[in-house]
C-alpha cells in the first residue's frame, strides 16, 4: 500500500510541479517542451488509474490558464482510458467529467483539433462508440466558437460521416436490432448534435428574408446531402414488425426535417441544384461530385415520394405526369445500380409514380426525353441480369404498367424501341404480346390508328423477321419466334383480307420471304443438327457402355455446366421439342393464310 500511494504522489506530483513551473508564465511564453511534459504527466496519472487526482487538479481555479493551453493534449490517453474501464467503474466517471471539465475549459480553437483528431484516428469497431463519446464536448466547443464556426462546424460533420460511410449499414430486421457496431444510435446522435446549429441557421432566417447564415447552412446541407447516400440510400427503411421506432425512418424523418426548416427541400425536389455544385479544376472531382449529388438526390425523392417523409409539405398542386417527370432522373440513377437495397427503392419509386397516373394518359411526347427511354431499358437489365428473382418479377410489372401509361402513339414508340435494344428473345416475346393485345383493342373495342394500317406495317416490319435470317439461333429466340407466330396467326384469323384492317395481307409478301421461308430452312437445318447430335451420342454412349462419365455441351454457343450423358440427352430432346413446337404453329398459320387466300380466290371467282 504505501508503494502504490507513492507511486500516486509521484505521478499527481510531478503534474503539479509543471503546473507550479507554468503558473507564472504568461501563455504566450509555453513552450512545446511544457506541453509535452503536461501530457505525459497527466497520460500518466490516467494510465496509474488516478483520474480522481487529475480530475481534483484540472477542477482547481488556480489552474485554470494551464488547463485552457495545455489540457487539449489529454484528449487522446483520455479516450483510451474511458474505453478501458468498464461501465460502472468509478475510474470511468471520473474520466467522463474530466472530458467535460476540458471542453469547459480549453482552448475551443486548440481542443476542436485535438477532439477531431481523435475521431479520425479511430477506425473499426471503435468508430461509433468514439463518435458517440466525443459529441457532446465537440457540440459544446462548436457553439463557443466565434469566428469560422460554420467552416468548423462542416468540418466536424464532414469527419464523423468520412468515419461512418466504410462501415456496412444494417439491413435485415436481425441487423438492425443488434446494431452491432452501432451505426444506427450513432446516426441518430450526430443528427441531434446538428441540432443546435440548425436553429441557430434557422433563428437568423426568420430574423431576415435573406438568411445571413448562408455558409453554415450551405455546411448543414452537405451534411443532409452525405446522410442521404450514406446510410440511407442503402439502409432498410420499410416499417418492419417488432421494431417499435426505426432507426433509419427516425433518422431519415430528421433529415428531411432539417431540409425543410432551412427551406432546401423544394429546391432539391425541383432545381436538382443545377450551378450549386463546386467548380473543381480536376474533372475527376467534379464527376465524383456529381454522382454524390445524383445519389442523394435519388434517395430523397424515394423518402418523399415513397416512404412519404416530409410529403406534408409538397405542394398537390402537380400533375401526375409532371412529377414523374420530375423523378424519371432518379429513377434511372437508383436502376442503374446493382445493390439490392437500393435497386429495390429504384423500382419502389417508379411504380409509386405510375400508380399515381390514370392508364393512357401519359402523352407520347414523354419519349422525347432522353430519360424515358433509358428507364424501360434499365428496367430490361434488371429483369434480364439480376440474380435477386422478386426483383426481377417486380421489374417486369413495373415496366407492364409503364407500358399501360402511354397513350397509343406512346404504346407504339416504346415497343419499337424495346424491340430494338432489348437483345433479349424472352423481353421481346413478352413485347410482342403487348403488341397484339394492343391490335385486339384496336379491332374490337375502339379504333386506334396506331396499330391498324401502315403504322402496324412499321411494327410488323421489326417483329415478322428472323435476326440473321435462317441462320438464326431459333433455341436462344424460341420465346421471341413463338410469339411472332401467335402474334402472326391471330391478324390472319382476325382480320379478313377483304378488310386488311391491319395491312397485314399487303404486308404478307415480305412477312413470308423475311420471316416464314427463312424460318422452315432454319428449323430444317436446327432439327438436322440436334439429331446428328443426338446420334453421335448415343454411338459414344455404346462405346463407353457402363461409364458415368460427365460431359460438357455446348448449347446456343454457351458452354453449359458438366452433365452425365443422361442430362445431356435431356438437354437435346427439350430442343428438338421445341422445335417441333415451333414447326406446329408454323403449319398452322401457313394453313390459315391458304385457306383464306383460297376463300378469297373463290368469292373473285
Amino acid at each position: 500500500m504505501p508503494e502504490e500511494e507513492s507511486q500516486t504522489i509521484m505521478a499527481v506530483d510531478e503534474l503539479q510541479a509543471i503546473i507550479q513551473r507554468c503558473k507564472f508564465l504568461e501563455e504566450a511564453d509555453f513552450k512545446g517542451e511544457d506541453f509535452n511534459l503536461f501530457q505525459v504527466a497527466g497520460q500518466k496519472c490516467l494510465e496509474d488509474g488516478y483520474a480522481a487526482q487529475l480530475l481534483e487538479v484540472i477542477q482547481n481555479e488556480k489552474n485554470k490558464v494551464i488547463v485552457k493551453n495545455m489540457g487539449w493534449n489529454l484528449i487522446s490517453p483520455l479516450v483510451r482510458c474511458i474505453f478501458m474501464y468498464k461501465q460502472e467503474d468509478d475510474k470511468r466517471e471520473h474520466c467522463l467529467k474530466i472530458l467535460d471539465q476540458l471542453a469547459q475549459l480549453c482552448n475551443p480553437k486548440e481542443l476542436l483539433l485535438g477532439l477531431l483528431e481523435q475521431i479520425e484516428q479511430t477506425s473499426g469497431e471503435q468508430v461509433c462508440q468514439t463518435v458517440m463519446l466525443l459529441l457532446q464536448p465537440l457540440q459544446t466547443v462548436l457553439l463557443k466558437l466565434q469566428n469560422k464556426k460554420a467552416y468548423s462546424v462542416g468540418l466536424s460533420l464532414a469527419m464523423i460521416m468520412n468515419q461512418l460511410t466504410p462501415l456496412p449499414v444494417p439491413y435485415t430486421k436481425q441487423q438492425i436490432q443488434e446494431d452491432k457496431l452501432g451505426l444506427c444510435q450513432c446516426c441518430n446522435a450526430v443528427v441531434d448534435f446538428a441540432k443546435p446549429f440548425v436553429n441557430e441557421v434557422v433563428k437568423n432566417m426568420e430574423k431576415s428574408s435573406e438568411c445571413n447564415d448562408m455558409e453554415l447552412k450551405e455546411e448543414l446541407l452537405k451534411f443532409c446531402m452525405k446522410s442521404l447516400k450514406y446510410p440511407l440510400l442503402t439502409a432498410q427503411l420499410e416499417q418492419l414488425e417488432g421494431i417499435e421506432e426505426h432507426p433509419f425512418r427516425h433518422f431519415a424523418t430528421e433529415i428531411v426535417h432539417i431540409l425543410w426548416d432551412t427551406r432546401e427541400l423544394m429546391p432539391l425536389m425541383f432545381l436538382h441544384r443545377k450551378g450549386k455544385s463546386p467548380d473543381w479544376e480536376n474533372q475527376e472531382f467534379a464527376d465524383i461530385e456529381q454522382k454524390n449529388s445524383a445519389d442523394s438526390l435519388a434517395c430523397l425523392a424515394y423518402l418523399m415520394f415513397v416512404q412519404h417523409f416530409g410529403i406534408e409539405c409538397f405542394p398537390v398542386v402537380f400533375s401526375p405526369s409532371y412529377l414523374l417527370q420530375c423523378n424519371v432522373t432518379h429513377i434511372e440513377v437508383l436502376l442503374k445500380r446493382t445493390e439490392e437495397s437500393v435497386l429495390s427503392k429504384g423500382l419502389d419509386l417508379f411504380e409509386s409514380c405510375l400508380l399515381r397516373m390514370e392508364d393512357n394518359s401519359l402523352l407520347h411526347q414523354y419519349l422525347e426525353f432522353r430519360d424515358f427511354i433509358n428507364v424501360p431499358q434499365d428496367l430490361v437489365k434488371v429483369m434480364t441480369l439480376c440474380p435477386i428473382e422478386h426483383l426481377r418479377k417486380k421489374s417486369l410489372n413495373v415496366l407492364q404498367l409503364f407500358i399501360d401509361k402511354f397513350d397509343a402513339e406512346g404504346k407504339h414508340t416504346l415497343f419499337r424501341c424495346l424491340l430494338k435494344t432489348s437483345n433479349h428473345a424472352g423481353v421481346e416475346g413478352y413485347v410482342i404480346k403487348n403488341i397484339k393485345d394492343q391490335i385486339h383493342l384496336s379491332l374490337t373495342a375502339c379504333d386506334n390508328i396506331w396499330f391498324t394500317g401502315h403504322h402496324l406495317v412499321s411494327l410488323l416490319d421489326l417483329v415478322l423477321l428472323l435476326p440473321e435470317g435462317a441462320e438464326t439461333d431459333l433455341l436462344q429466340n424460341s420465346d421471341r419466334i413463338m410469339a411472332s407466330l401467335n402474334l402472326l396467326r391471330y391478324l390472319i384469323i382476325k382480320d379478313c383480307e377483304s378488310d386488311n384492317q391491319t395491312g397485314v395481307w399487303t404486308a404478307l409478301p415480305k412477312i413470308k420471304q423475311n420471316f416464314l421461308k427463312p424460318l422452315h430452312v432454319g428449323l430444317n437445318m436446327s432439327k438436322a443438327h440436334y439429331e446428328a447430335e443426338i446420334k453421335s451420342k448415343k454411338e459414344n454412349r455404346r462405346e463407353a457402355h457402363g461409364s458415368n462419365a460427365v460431359c460438357s455441351l455446348t448449347v446456343s454457343g454457351e458452354k453449359m455446366p458438366a452433365m452425365t450423358p443422361e442430362m445431356q440427352f435431356q438437354v437435346l430432346h427439350s430442343a428438338l421439342f421445341t422445335f417441333d413446337l415451333i414447326e406446329s404453329v408454323l403449319a398452322r398459320v401457313e394453313e390459315l393464310i391458304e385457306v383464306k387466300v383460297k376463300a378469297v380466290m373463290d368469292e373473285n371467282s
